[in-house]
């Protein structure tokens, strides 16, 4: 399995960690310490009762194959079953899923409503995928002002990854885009004013 596909599917855990229940968290401990039977017998009954993070966290074992057999329709499943319920990383992993076509083939119009989804719920790493969808010049999609807004919102989320994303498409747009840029930026700002307090 590549190491790229473990990165992606596991950046979500990082964003996740701090709402999980006690029950739930107990797993993501196991997990976290490479125990995945524990984690797995932790997570499965909860997961089963509806627990979103317990469902997220049976997406990760079965997506990456850590203590079970990779199977890419389980992961589905179970990010499926979270992301319907509001779970951010779960929206985010399913996005990668359906974008690089593991389990489903490749989609991205749905790999693109799922990225919107975790976006709006303040993912870093979702923002700086719908930056690139949107700065493919080549692309249908190609709208350097939505592709500034992203990658503007990524470093707002204290992404890394998007500070050098979002210069190098300012230097693209005119000025009347870097104004209307600024102000889609300024209005999911004002939307989202808690989970930016929360950086």
């Amino acid at each position: 399995m590549c190491i790229f596909r473990i990165l992606v599917l596991t950046i979500g855990l990082l964003l996740a960690t701090l709402a999980w229940g006690d029950d739930a968290r107990k797993g993501l401990d196991a997990y976290n310490s490479t125990d995945y039977e524990t984690a797995l017998s932790i997570w499965q009954p909860l997961a089963e009762n509806g627990d979103s993070d317990s469902q997220y966290g049976l997406g990760m074992m079965y997506g990456n194959g850590f203590g079970v057999m990779m199977d890419d329709a389980l992961a589905l499943k179970w990010y499926g079953e979270a992301a319907d319920q509001g779970h951010a990383a779960a929206q985010c992993n399913l996005a990668v899923m359906h974008q690089n076509g593991w389990g489903v083939p490749a989609d991205e119009e749905q790999a693109i409503r799922y990225y919107e989804l975790a976006a709006e719920q303040g993912v870093a790493e979702a923002m700086v995928a719908l930056g690139r969808h949107f700065s493919m010049d080549f692309s249908e999609a190609y709208d350097p002002v939505k592709a500034y807004k992203w990658f503007s919102l990524a470093v707002k989320m204290d992404s890394a990854d998007a500070s050098a994303k979002r210069d190098s498409i300012a230097d693209k747009l005119t000025a009347d885009q870097q104004v209307e840029g600024d102000a889609l930026i300024q209005a999911w700002s004002d939307g989202h004013s808690e989970l930016l307090a929360q950086q």
